[in-house]
């Protein structure tokens, strides 16, 4: 072999090895989480489950950070992940609301959609509930009381999704909101205060006190398991079948094998015996859904909301 043949193959060979090392690499630094919302939810507990197994794997420090603000938008942890290097030390921890709701309400960095679904870990389990004391115990009995009586609802932001399932099954069902109201919080509180007369919220917020409310629907194609007489909206009013779920994104140019060690961490955490406990406590499902089922699901989801707006368009 001639000298310039040997030193071609010395560099290919050089150049592989640190093409495997530099892959090799990730994750060698801190890894960051971001949750666009208040700590304490299911979304929240989940991702800490993820990022705690994660630090494990592979010996680096992670944090969960939240970034709550602006209920439908602007989503300031969802475009901290957009603006972030697309290396995989910034992962997001969204709501259906960024990849499908986010394009489309005018924020720039998140149109057109800068992400790529790893998969879907959670589905809410979203409920439209009232207090123990509210004149009616279901849907029907609300849309009767709403006829001749002034009925406020407290969501987390009008252009998010069960908000709008909301405003749609009212419409399907022949009344409106006189009031509504986004809230950081909806609690326990929100119905004791008297500041709004119904709420949609995730169960996990009203567990404490669910013997004192009226949960009337939940918000799904599924029954919630904690509440199993309480009709779904897809039951009522089938056009409106959308889930509340919540999965891990990364920026769109992410490496692919970045994303793989991120993705065989989650879904061995969503497995564990700890975040199937979490599910059977809170009604919520926990499971793993590939990229390639996220990403059909949220072709599903734009069509199906877009068929909202167009009902309460009418």
């Amino acid at each position: 072999m001639s000298k310039f043949k040997k030193s071609v193959t010395a560099m290919a060979l050089a150049l592989a090895a640190m093409t495997g090392a530099a892959q090799a690499e990730y994750p060698e630094k801190p890894v960051q989480f971001v949750v666009p919302w208040p700590p304490g939810d299911l979304e929240d507990v989940l991702t800490r489950m993820i990022a705690e197994d994660f630090g494990e794997m592979y010996g680096v420090p992670t944090a969960v950070v939240n970034k709550p603000g602006g209920g439908g938008g602007p989503f300031p942890g969802a475009i901290e992940v957009a603006n972030a290097p697309a290396d995989g030390y910034t992962i997001g921890s969204f709501i259906i609301a960024v990849p499908v709701v986010g394009p489309q309400i005018g924020i720039p960095e998140l149109n057109p959609d800068p992400f790529v679904p790893l998969g879907n870990f959670l589905t809410y389990p979203f409920v439209i509930a009232a207090g123990a004391d509210a004149p009616y115990d279901d849907m029907a009995g609300l849309a009767a009381h709403a006829a001749d009586n002034e009925v406020a609802l407290g969501h987390f932001g009008a252009p998010l999704v069960p908000t709008q399932v909301t405003f749609g099954l009212a419409k399907e069902m022949g009344f409106s909101f006189a009031a509504d109201a986004a809230f950081d919080a909806l609690d326990c509180n929100s119905l004791a205060s008297g500041d709004v007369d119904v709420i949609n919220t995730t169960l996990q917020q009203i567990l404490p006190c669910l013997d004192d409310v009226k949960v009337l629907a939940s918000i799904g194609s599924e029954r919630i398991s904690l509440t199993p007489d309480t009709p779904t909206v897809a039951e009522l009013a089938p056009n409106l079948d959308v889930a509340l779920w919540n999965g891990l994104f990364v920026h769109a140019d992410t490496p692919q094998d970045v994303q793989d060690k991120i993705i065989a961490v989650a879904e061995k955490t969503m497995m564990s015996d700890r975040a199937q406990a979490l599910a059977a406590e809170t009604g919520a499902l926990v499971y793993w859904q590939s990229a390639d089922e996220v990403k059909a699901q949220i072709a599903t989801d734009i069509e199906t909301l877009a068929g909202i707006e167009a009902l309460l368009a009418e």
